[in-house]
């Protein structure tokens, strides 16, 4: 069984005269660990995806419909006492620059105890101390960092900080929403490294939104493609990513720079993410897709398997693509 099942989720954000329809349809599953990079341009639903799962959705604003089952429960129709218990312990997220979200005027170490105490009101102030010292430890910081402020700390240290908070209760999922875009390069391969020794001593699963290939590349088994809200592409991020199977994937792989190989000259995608508030009949990337027919304009284009493991959503001229792929 798989720990994160997720199946047919939409997610319609809702405006004044309309909706945006954010994620539309979306069927994934991440297996126990495994690690599972959601790629796609800005706008393409990641991060709505990622809070769908978490349920932080104000649900005034965000219409949320689908099945999301993390460890056999339903998350979605879960009574918000049990949702308490899940989420932050067994189901956890470290967010861009969520660093920020930390009190300036007080010590980390005083913060992370008061956030392990929340979840375990029983633990005294001794084994709040040693556990937040222990998760620490294991994010490769000083035991002097319990006593430091938030300012005395580089954006690395800040970032570990926060995927410490996100172990403090031994999640057996964390959701990284773009964790390590505001790091430098050098920090982001050291925290990767990082979060991969950890997934391996801890049994850690891992699902990684971000808008960064070489990420999933370096850091993930697996990938999915997301464009405009719909799923692209699905399978073994060597595979998907060394032979895309959908044109939109191979338009984000010839914008990506290589670092070995032959060298070629870099392509931009032309054109730009659709108008999300209108109903879309055929391929959402039909518009700016070099290999479009009449066909991909008329009938959305169901998911269709390229190898076991690995789906795609174009069927019109799935064989063509990967062939040129």
């Amino acid at each position: 069984m798989a720990l994160l099942e997720i199946r047919d989720l939409s997610v319609d954000y809702l405006m004044e005269g309309g909706r945006v329809h954010a994620v539309d349809h979306v069927s994934l599953s991440l297996e126990e660990g495994t690690s599972l990079g959601i790629v796609g341009e800005s706008g393409s639903g990641k991060s709505t995806l990622g809070m769908a799962v978490l349920r932080l959705l104000d649900p005034g604003s965000a219409s949320v419909t689908g099945s999301v089952r993390f460890d056999g429960e339903e998350l979605l129709t879960m009574p918000e006492a049990r949702l308490r218990q899940v989420r932050w312990q067994a189901l956890a997220a470290v967010f861009q620059k969520s660093m920020n979200a930390l009190s300036p005027v007080h010590r980390i170490g005083q913060q992370m105890a008061d956030v392990y105490r929340l979840h375990h009101p029983e633990a005294d102030k001794a084994a709040c101390r040693a556990r937040v010292l222990e998760v620490l430890r294991q994010v490769d910081l000083a035991e002097r960092v319990y006593r430091l402020y938030p300012h005395e700390l580089s954006g690395g240290m800040m970032q570990r900080v926060s995927i410490a908070l996100s172990l403090l209760n031994h999640p057996k999922l964390v959701i990284f929403d773009e964790a390590t875009t505001a790091l430098d390069v050098i920090t982001q391969g050291q925290i990767l490294k990082e979060i991969q020794r950890l997934e391996k001593e801890l049994g850690l699963t891992r699902m990684m939104i971000t808008h960064d290939i070489s990420v999933v590349a370096t850091s993930c088994t697996h990938v999915a493609v997301l464009y405009a809200g719909r799923l692209m592409e699905v399978g073994p991020a060597a595979s998907v990513l060394r032979h895309p199977a959908h044109p939109y994937t191979a338009g984000l792989m010839a914008a990506f720079p290589s670092l070995t190989g032959e060298k070629k000259p870099l392509q931009g995608i032309p054109g730009s993410l659709p108008d999300l508030t209108q109903t879309i009949p055929g391929c959402v990337f039909a518009p700016r897709c070099p290999y479009a027919t009449e066909a991909c304009r008329s009938a959305q284009p169901a998911l269709e398997q390229v190898e076991p493991g690995w789906q795609a959503a174009c069927c019109h001229r799935l064989g063509e693509v990967k062939d040129h792929g």
